[in-house]
């Protein structure tokens, strides 16, 4: 199985890094992690660097596409070339992924229209504008497209997908050998279970990094 994973200047690292360690342990599967261009590319801490082995240009094809949000996405939902690599591995995956707001690039994309889709909770509604219709859950499968919600729904949304293409067993076998057993030191991982206030200064925090993402992008 032919895997594909963006990579941009900007992206949350978890987002695909999560999902590789899962993915990459079915059978067959080979990785390809790709950008714009070939070569390291800056999550958006600005600390941490993948490499992209190859460019679009190089990338023709794949069984499974997965793109990754984080604060670079909207340079990402502007770039003509890489929304049209996009749509053209599209025509031919098996599975078409996201994680986070990866989801809105997938929107940019022209592939959510109609369609059932999940991102993270602070731009959950952001996916109307799309012509999708967003749903509050760790992951939404429509058709061949799954999108799932902040971050750490990776991990989950690529177990599923293993589960669809491989079976039960070899999905708990790889969510036993990497230890996916959450036990957080809070019960604050979804906007529901904090204080109003406390939700939208984090909405603001986080829609503040976008935007100085995308002001230095510009």
């Amino acid at each position: 199985m032919k895997i594909a994973i963006l990579l941009y200047p900007g992206f949350t690292a978890l987002d695909c890094i999560g999902p590789y360690e899962v993915l990459s342990r079915l059978p067959g599967a080979e990785v390809t992690f790709t950008a714009a261009a070939a070569g390291a590319v800056t999550s958006d801490t600005g600390f941490l660097n993948v490499t992209a082995t190859r460019g679009i240009d190089e990338v023709a094809a794949a069984d499974l596409l997965l793109v990754p949000g984080g604060p670079g996405d909207q340079a990402v939902m502007r770039h003509e070339p890489t929304l049209e690599w996009i749509r053209r591995l599209h025509a031919g995956t098996t599975w078409t992924t996201s994680v986070c707001t990866g989801a809105l690039i997938l929107g940019a994309a022209g592939l959510l229209r109609g369609l059932r889709a999940t991102t993270h909770w602070a731009s959950l509604e952001e996916l109307r504008s799309f012509g999708a219709e967003p749903v509050k859950a760790r992951a939404v499968e429509s058709g061949k497209i799954v999108t799932a919600a902040g971050v750490s729904a990776g991990i989950d949304m690529a177990l599923r997908l293993v589960q669809r293409i491989a079976g039960d067993d070899l999905a708990r076998g790889i969510q036993l050998g990497i230890e996916y057993d959450p036990a957080p030191p809070f019960d604050a991982g979804s906007p529901e279970k904090l204080p109003g206030e406390f939700v939208d200064m984090l909405r603001g925090v986080l829609a503040g990094a976008r935007a100085a993402r995308a002001r230095s992008a510009a």
